[in-house]
């Protein structure tokens, strides 16, 4: 039995109810043809369904370099069950080579392009189904997020983590190198100790190491149901990443001839909350609290930063990962990757077995024979958390009315009362704290680098890291209305809304004003009345930007608030068709 009958197509390609049929099918198809006959195509391959094969290809950084050798596998696999790939590229905005400086306003923007221009390629010709296999922290829910908009037959594959370097007998990623400028800054190393660990940082290809935002959405890809069960584990440079490559291209050919499941049979309100649990479990990055709300306005569900908040609230600690813990993805992939920790939660309830995934199998049924290994601390049981709540909270408060987040993953304390330190944007923050130009106990403030305001929400991982570095960690807290990595640890609160840019809280505050975090409680306060807030509102001015052309002012101009995933388009509760139904 078909999942269903009225999608499903026998053998012998009907192409009555494929969308490539306006480019492949009859004599008003000759001149598209053509074209097809020109790139040494078969007629048997022409007539066969259309499956685009895209990437995020290229050579900005080592987390896209492996993907153009996996996107030959998947089209192995798609040639293999009578499908014709066709392979094409996408963008990236790498955030390790972005971060810290004027690039990285370009990375929120590129998941929007990412997502747009796979949507414009597959729409312009006439695709039936989708392979994305994507390897940097944007591209990950950009292709997801593009699978939902178009509602075509859809498999995801991530291109693999890197290996960890090795520095003076310890494992070391990315993080320790933006964590080493701060020590280089207070003395602590010199220029020939920083020159050693960039040397040795980073030693292959494949995403940052730790639980980072590409690892986690990794995560988030198996237990949403989008991705092959295992497929997220394996590093980039092992070979059997082509295997789980070659079975997807095999997959999304199935979901053809089977109707389905489709990408919005598998994302639902379920399986949303499923994908939050994993990002709670692991100790995964605050921008999934950007990304899933995304992901959910593609498939018309709502599901917002409270939503994700809440699941986040009862979904226990188990996964030892860095930055707030101590072991890297491949250690995960060691003791038998993101499916030990999906059986575990589903096992104990904190996740919907029942929800459908791309083989066609429930969640539960994909991961029904996986155990949890003993004699292991990189994943922790359900009966012994790491925390009995996730490494992520929701805050929410005078100071954020539109809500907060902050990885509470490998913090000590969970309430910090400071006065206010402000800085219109992170370039004055970092030199403020290059300079050690802040006082322990205060809470930096970081602000006009939202969505909007920026444009672009930067994440403030070099400031961070260089708090670190210092030894300052867990001396000062930071807020932003911009983002953090995925690497960023300590107590550092991003997304707060509304930003600074269209007069939110965070834009009244002055050095001095003090304000309360507690993320036990969840909230985000600033001791002030209402009446000065008001106050302070009145004499509130917008500041010009210097961004009034070009991408950065497209993406200002139709950019959301970070509650909602800082979208860009009314979503497919306003949709009237979708690509499928042309």
């Amino acid at each position: 039995m078909s999942f269903n009958e009225e999608r499903a197509h026998p053998e012998g390609w009907n192409k009555e109810k494929l969308v490539s049929r306006y480019v492949t099918e009859g004599v008003e198809s000759a001149p598209h043809r053509s074209y097809y006959y020109a790139m040494g195509m078969t007629e048997e391959q022409i007539h066969q369904p259309l499956v685009g094969v895209a990437t995020c290809w290229n050579e900005a950084a080592p987390c896209n370099i492996a993907l153009s050798r996996q996107a030959q596998a998947v089209k192995k696999g798609v040639d293999g069950s009578k499908a014709t790939p066709r392979e094409f590229t996408t963008i990236t905005v790498t955030d390790g080579i972005a971060m810290g400086h004027e690039g990285m306003r370009s990375s929120l923007v590129s998941r929007e392009v990412i997502a747009d221009s796979v949507e414009l390629t597959m729409r312009g010709h006439c695709y039936d189904a989708l392979v994305g296999l994507a390897g940097c922290d944007k591209s990950l829910p950009a292709m997801m997020m593009v699978m939902l908009r178009l509602n075509v037959p859809s498999v995801f594959m991530y291109g693999g983590t890197i290996l960890p370097g090795s520095f003076r007998g310890k494992d070391v990623d990315v993080v320790n190198v933006f964590e080493a400028v701060g020590k280089h800054a207070s003395g602590e190393f010199s220029d020939s100790d920083l020159k050693e660990l960039e040397c040795v940082a980073c030693p292959s290809a494949g995403a940052c190491g730790g639980q980072f935002t590409a690892n986690t959405m990794a995560c988030v890809s198996e237990a949403i149901g989008l991705a092959l069960p295992n497929s997220a584990g394996a590093p980039a440079p092992y070979e059997s990443r082509d295997a789980y490559a070659e079975a997807s291209g095999a997959a999304v050919v199935e979901l053809i001839k089977n109707g389905g499941p489709y990408p919005r049979d598998i994302v639902t309100r379920k399986s949303m909350e499923n994908a939050a649990a994993i990002v709670a479990a692991t100790g995964g990055s605050t921008n999934a609290a950007l990304h899933l709300p995304a992901m959910a306005h593609e498939a018309g569900i709502e599901f917002n930063l409270f939503d994700v908040a809440e699941i986040f609230k009862k979904t226990p600690y188990i996964a030892n990962l860095r930055p707030g813990g101590k072991y890297v993805a491949k250690d995960l992939f060691d003791v038998g990757g993101v499916g030990v920790v999906i059986k575990e939660l589903l096992d104990h309830g904190y996740m919907h077995g029942d929800c459908i995934t791309v083989t066609g199998k429930t969640l539960a049924e994909n991961y029904a024979n996986v155990t949890l290994p003993e004699n292991q601390d990189v994943v922790f049981p359900i009966s012994n958390p790491i925390h009995p709540t996730g490494g992520v909270v929701g805050l929410k408060g005078n100071l954020a009315p539109e809500g907060g987040i902050v990885k509470i993953a490998g913090l000590k304390e969970l309430i910090f009362e400071g006065p206010a330190r402000v800085f219109d944007g992170e370039q004055a923050a970092f030199e403020a704290v290059q300079n050690r130009d802040y006082e322990d106990g205060e809470v930096l403030v970081v602000r006009y680098e939202g969505a909007k305001g920026g444009p672009g929400m930067r994440e403030m991982l070099s400031t961070t890291a260089a708090l670190y570095g210092q030894g300052a960690g867990d001396k000062v807290a930071l807020i932003t209305d911009g983002r953090f990595s995925g690497g960023t640890r300590g107590f550092c609160i991003g997304h707060i809304g509304p930003e600074a840019a269209v007069g939110g809280p965070i834009g009244l505050l002055k050095n001095g004003d003090l304000i309360r975090i507690d993320a036990e409680a969840g909230t985000l306060d600033v001791k002030l009345s209402d009446e000065e807030l008001a106050e302070r509102r009145a004499l509130w001015q917008p500041r010009e930007t210097l961004y009034t052309s070009g991408a950065l002012h497209k993406f200002a101009q139709l950019v959301g608030p970070a509650c909602d995933g800082a979208v860009t388009h009314p979503g497919a509760l306003a949709e009237r068709h979708t690509f499928v139904d042309l």
